[in-house]
């Protein structure tokens, strides 16, 4: 009995042993298996410092309007007489600082206007340091203003130093041009072959892409696609397929000279664990008003890195269940009373 005991006891302790070491050396996944993970991981990696950037540029913005906009309260706020020339003096400062703000969020790669803004920082210090020489000024006031702008100096000089180390990857490349890339994918319940026969059906495509109003297919390897555009309007261009292998990729493009240029590439793979189809998709588009329209149409979801993420998860309702799933907030956005009502849903 004794000898059993200790031999359940050794056991239980391997075990126990054996979970502690569960994410130990011997028992990792194979390199074969995480290596393309990584590799998608690596070569999506963004751009970083860029959240920072879009930061400043939206405070460059604000603070521009409210001293194009305040200028006497601005004035009075750093210490300085309200008067018509230093009135007129931030006025031209919150000119400035506008001028920064939307060539940050302009631009796919802002690290020259970053630096512009830390220019444009020493010269209000300069501006600030006159002040603080003038005792007839509100010595405290601008001291409180030097102490701030010295705060937001320190910001605009890491940033600008983090976008300047950037490495080129697949994220970024083109980014000059206004060109944006974007990778979204989804786990489907379904088998590849049935996922794969679902897309290579463009007429599908209005069932779970909601910005689309129609695709027709106008030969072998083209289409002529119809989308919904701001304010009611349409937007439509042709696009021609550029490489279909059954069960395993599709590709296309839009033809030269359409109104929305965009390219990409869908990739269908058996997902880990005999869990369905993993459907990943590539986007690559150049939005009509650059990096600062893909930025304004993601506050009203828009944004086509926002769409695909959306139209995938609708294509996994539509493959699994037969029909996209609504919820109270999608018909009503924002505060509205709790009550349903039989209104049609309109994606």
């Amino acid at each position: 009995m004794g000898t059993s005991s200790q031999s359940r006891a050794g056991g239980s302790g391997d075990s126990e042993r054996a979970h502690t070491k569960a994410l130990g050396a011997t028992v990792r996944p194979r390199p074969s298996k995480t290596r393309p993970y990584q590799e998608l991981a690596d070569e999506d990696r963004g751009t970083g410092g860029e959240s920072l950037a879009n930061f400043l540029g939206v405070f460059s913005i604000g603070l521009g309007l409210a001293e194009l906009i305040a200028a006497g309260p601005m004035t009075k706020i750093v210490g300085v007489e309200d008067d018509d020339r230093n009135r007129a003096v931030m006025r031209l400062m919150g000119v400035r600082e506008i001028g920064h703000g939307v060539s940050i969020l302009s631009k796919q790669q802002p690290a020259t206007a970053v630096w512009s803004r830390v220019a444009g920082d020493a010269l209000d210090l300069a501006l600030l340091g006159r002040a603080l020489a003038n005792p007839d000024n509100k010595r405290g006031r601008t001291l409180f203003a030097t102490a701030n702008v010295l705060a937001v100096t320190a910001l605009d000089v890491m940033c600008a130093r983090l976008l300047a180390k950037q490495p080129e990857t697949v994220a970024n490349a083109d980014a000059d041009d206004d060109v944006i890339r974007t990778k979204r994918s989804i786990t489907v319940g379904k088998p590849v072959s049935e996922v794969y026969a679902f897309w290579h059906d463009f007429e599908n495509f209005p069932r779970f892409m909601r910005h689309l109003e129609s695709v027709t297919v106008a030969g072998p390897q083209r289409s002529h696609w119809k989308a919904k555009a701001p304010a009611g309007h349409s937007v439509e261009w042709d696009a021609v397929t550029t490489e279909d292998r059954p069960n395993e990729l599709i590709s296309w493009r839009s033809v030269e000279g359409s109104d929305v240029y965009n390219s990409g590439t869908v990739r269908f793979m058996a997902a880990p664990g005999d869990r369905g189809t993993e459907v990943r998709v590539e986007l690559e588009y150049k939005p009509p008003l650059g990096k600062l329209g893909s930025k304004v149409a993601m506050l009203f979801r828009e944004e086509p890195g926002q769409q695909v993420q959306d139209d995938l998860r609708h294509l996994k309702q539509v493959m699994e269940i037969g029909e996209i799933v609504i919820s109270d907030a999608t018909k009503h956005p924002g505060p509205h009373p709790a009550q349903p009502d039989d209104e049609p849903v309109t994606l």
